[in-house]
């Protein structure tokens, strides 16, 4: 089951970062990212930023691209960048698996 929100910390904990930086390309990307708040004024994200964010972090962490160009990218073509994030994902899997069952032999 998928939550609605997701914490900052959430958000973090999914992408293997810190806070800190999930908090400034939030800030980075304000026409793509657009966080509710909570009564407290906590930033509160949906599925579909968190899905940005594995973008952005695909774009800027694997790819090697600035930010600049990764919010360019994210303009034009979020689909696409989004296909590519996930097949990446997948392959990292897999060969996180294949090397599990390596050791197991």
């Amino acid at each position: 089951m998928e939550k609605l929100y997701y914490t900052i910390g959430e958000v973090a904990r999914i992408l293997g970062e810190n806070v800190s930086l999930v908090r400034f390309w939030s800030d980075s990307f304000p026409k793509l990212l657009r966080p509710r708040r909570n009564a407290k004024g906590n930033r509160l994200y949906s599925p579909e930023d968190v899905e940005t964010f594995r973008q952005i972090h695909f774009l800027v962490k694997v790819c090697g691209m600035t930010l600049g160009g990764a919010y360019r990218k994210l303009l034009q073509d979020k689909d696409k960048v989004g296909q590519a994030a996930r097949m990446m994902e997948l392959l990292l899997k897999l060969r996180s698996e294949l090397e599990e069952t390596r050791k197991n032999l």
